[in-house]
């Protein structure tokens, strides 16, 4: 599977270099280039991205503020920094960014920061696995087919779009491993997958009723999050 790149400079002549060695490499696929920090920030709450490549020293938002939107938000989002300055390096770490170039940079480190970064991507791609013991049973189960999780009593239950899975681990363990963009700990009883959702219905007056395709079992979701959706997904 391809790793999803966003590009962001506000030097076109700095971008079009960016763009130049990151398109040549093989298994990535370019989803935006832009020189403006902004758009990019539109773009990181609209489209899936496995990768941010940018400046720091931009106009109006840096590229410091954009990863730390990624890093604050527990987005999924690997970032490498390709800047002028040297004084960011320790906060940039303190943000776990995968990488920090200083320009100017020859073709080579850029291609090995990004060839290695997929690597790691290929390496956690089996990650997109839970694996659930029961009893004297043993659940795989593909991430991407959980509709959401509810935590009832001592026990928890993981509807899929085929099955019903009950694991008697908590929402804060699986909210662990479930790191994905796409899952929300919406209540403090559920998890869900906004890939799902198909609408949320007022329930009381700070929370919301959500229904998802395929089931007829329902979740619930905080107002809080609600807006939070809206802010950073839509």
């Amino acid at each position: 599977m391809a790793v999803k790149v966003g590009l962001v400079d506000d030097r076109e002549i700095d971008l079009d270099k960016m763009h130049a060695i990151v398109s040549s490499i093989e298994e990535v696929n370019i989803t935006f280039r832009t020189t403006s920090a902004e758009e990019a920030y539109n773009q990181i709450k609209s489209e899936a991205l496995d990768l941010l490549i940018a400046d720091i020293e931009m106009p109006n938002m840096s590229g410091f503020e954009l990863a730390d939107i990624i890093h604050s938000h527990a987005l999924d989002i690997a970032v490498i920094f390709v800047t002028a300055s040297s004084g960011y390096a320790v906060n940039a770490f303190e943000l776990n960014v995968h990488d920090y170039i200083m320009k100017p940079y020859p073709k080579e480190r850029l291609v090995q920061s990004v060839q290695k970064l997929i690597k790691k991507h290929q390496s956690t791609e089996m990650k997109g696995r839970l694996f659930i013991k029961h009893k004297n049973d043993i659940h795989i189960i593909l991430k991407q087919d959980i509709i959401f999780i509810e935590r009832s009593g001592r026990s928890t239950t993981i509807y899929t779009k085929n099955e019903e899975i009950k694991t008697y681990l908590t929402l804060n363990e699986l909210e662990g491993e479930l790191r994905e963009r796409d899952f929300i700990r919406s209540h403090r009883s559920f998890i869900i997958n906004i890939l799902y959702v198909k609408n949320f219905n007022l329930y009381a007056k700070n929370s919301y009723l959500v229904n998802f395709e395929n089931r007829d079992e329902q979740a619930m979701i905080t107002k809080d999050k609600v807006k939070f959706i809206q802010e950073n997904y839509f």
